[in-house]
């Protein structure tokens, strides 16, 4: 019989500053990733196994369906948040899952004050959560992007499979 532990791995933001304190009281290293993760492929796999890798702790946030509307279409996601963060919570190398309305993870960065905040190398070293993650002692690890797999290009490979019916 399976058990769904993952489902204790989705966590409400207000919870995640006394869960995260109890952590590094206990000395454990934490480690943040966000994004929007709409449909889930091997890209997002390997910037978040490669975040796993540096920390104790993984917390991975992701955009709400409204955020993710704001900043990158009316027509996003593709899957809804609630979908989006069961993948995510099914993965054994994250440790918590929650999620932000923001569109971007400064208020949630300020409020975890991760030792360690992962983002794709694309965003480069002075990306909007740089300042606040070094203003509260973290450093900031950049993961260089898999070429051909973002879901822009894999949305970009369906229309145009699409089109040639």
């Amino acid at each position: 019989m399976h058990t769904h532990r993952w489902k204790n791995k989705i966590v409400d933001p207000k919870q995640l500053p006394e869960i995260v304190a109890t952590l590094k009281r206990a000395g454990r290293k934490i480690a943040t990733l966000n994004g929007s993760f709409d449909l889930m492929h091997a890209g997002h796999l390997y910037i978040i196994s490669e975040a796993a890798k540096v920390a104790d702790i993984l917390i991975v946030a992701l955009n709400t369906d409204k955020s993710i509307q704001q900043y990158k279409s009316p027509d996003r996601p593709i899957i809804p948040l609630n979908y989006r963060m069961e993948m995510m919570a099914a993965l054994e190398f994250v440790d918590y899952v929650t999620w932000f309305d923001e569109t971007d993870p400064r208020k949630f960065l300020e409020a975890i004050k991760p030792d360690i905040h992962v983002n794709g190398a694309e965003y480069g070293q002075h990306c909007i959560e740089a300042d606040t993650v070094k203003a509260n002692g973290g450093a900031l690890h950049l993961v260089d992007r898999i070429p051909g797999l973002s879901t822009s290009e894999v949305l970009t490979k369906i229309a145009q499979l699409k089109s040639r019916d």
